[in-house]
């Protein structure tokens, strides 16, 4: 098959979304499909955009200023579609268009795909409400999600609008981030969510097309061994590892207030960059934590260090829809704690801690209890490698190709 990716979450960019197309990508071509990848992006040099071409990725046309240090922001769809047909009209032959996103290169393929006639496929990857809540200042919630909210209306048509309500729709802003969500899905023939959690979630706002749970999987290069099982030893520092986005709806804040009551030695290593790293790195040095900050670094070069670590942390509450970071410490046979009760599906039970609740009380006394108990640590690692191959990309694909050939 020829399979087209449209993502506005890819390109110069880290994090879960990006991990599990690339994955996804690697497996797909191995078995013989055409991929390619139309991304937003910052602006590129020759010799980048060549080296992008041979893996077939291909950015569109995006904004130089907005955007700026957040995720890159492609321009008009109607521009991004003359774009693609130009200089890519091959694409009219292909079978599938593939859509990671809601912003306008997303929006762009599942026109393409109305337009063509060709079957689309839309990934809902994640809570744009919580996203927008966070990421927005106090005062402009609403009508950054109004305008949004408008903006995408012009494009894709939306005749459900979600009411503001008691459940997750509690705010006008998030009534109006859940309309824009649900209807973009309404466009693409297939919808497939990360978890059956957000697959209920979204068929409660009005989501009429089917939605199949097709979860994320980790990449099978990183299966070729069998990682050693963690072991605590008695007065050794607990080594903690942090690899999502540094930032507000990633909750680091409130995991390093819980650091603070720590009882016993430990040391965090934090990988990644966000909207609060400043506040972080601030928060670490006048509280004297012992954390340290490494920066944004490809999944390869980060996968060695889970498997060095004892434990691996997702702090986030009411974000995420899946938790890449969950079935990546899986992989690395490395123990996980997590704080949201949602994320249960996805987490290896034996192998990983869920706290009492996402406070800093709670999250720390749980640290404390792996300090004091270490061969927990020995426990769950072994659980985590019994399970590891259950989360192989390949096995993911294999069912992607199912729910294809269901389609076509």
């Amino acid at each position: 098959m020829k399979i087209a990716f449209f993502t506005d979450c890819y390109l110069d960019l880290t994090g879960g979304i990006v991990t599990s197309i690339n994955a996804q990508k690697k497996e797909l071509e191995k078995r013989g499909h055409t991929v390619y990848i139309f991304s937003s992006s910052y602006k590129k040099s020759k010799k980048q955009l060549k080296k992008l071409k041979e893996e077939n990725i291909f950015p569109v046309k995006s904004c130089r200023v907005w955007g700026r240090g957040l995720t890159p922001i492609a321009r008009k769809p109607q521009i991004i579609e003359m774009q693609i047909l130009e200089e890519h009209p091959e694409i009219a032959n292909f079978d599938l268009f593939y859509v990671h996103y809601e912003a306008g290169c997303s929006i762009a393929g599942l026109r393409l795909g109305d337009n063509l006639g060709i079957k689309t496929i839309q990934t809902m990857h994640g809570r744009e409400d919580i996203g927008e809540q966070n990421l927005v200042p106090k005062g402009f919630k609403t009508i950054v999600a109004t305008l949004l909210n408008k903006f995408h209306s012009w494009y894709l048509p939306h005749p459900i609008a979600v009411e503001q309500d008691d459940y997750l729709a509690s705010t006008k802003a998030a009534s109006k981030m859940w309309t824009l969500m649900v209807n973009h899905a309404n466009s693409a023939d297939l919808v497939f969510t990360p978890s059956s959690h957000f697959q209920k979630k979204l068929a409660y706002y009005g989501v009429n097309k089917p939605i199949k749970v097709l979860p994320n999987g980790v990449d099978d290069e990183f299966f070729k061994t069998k990682p050693t099982i963690k072991t605590l030893n008695p007065g050794e520092p607990l080594r903690i590892i942090w690899h999502s986005r540094v930032s507000k709806e990633k909750s680091i804040m409130p995991f390093l207030e819980a650091l603070k009551k720590v009882d016993g030695k430990y040391i965090l290593n934090v990988y990644g960059d966000g909207n609060d790293l400043r506040n972080a790195k601030k928060f670490v040095k006048q509280n004297k934590l012992n954390v340290k900050f490494h920066g944004p670094k490809p999944f390869k070069t980060i996968f060695p260090e889970i498997e060095k670590s004892h434990l691996d942390v997702l702090n986030s509450y009411n974000f995420d829809t899946f938790g890449m970071t969950l079935i990546e410490a899986e992989a690395a046979g490395t123990p996980a704690l997590y704080v949201d009760p949602d994320l249960r599906e996805i987490a290896t039970e034996k192998g990983s801690i869920l706290t009492k609740s996402p406070k800093p009380e709670d999250v720390a006394s749980a640290i404390n209890n792996l300090i004091k108990n270490p061969e927990k640590i020995e426990k769950m690692s072994k659980e985590m490698i019994k399970h590891r191959n259950e989360i192989k990309v390949s096995k993911v694909v294999d069912k992607l190709e199912q729910y294809i050939s269901d389609i076509m």
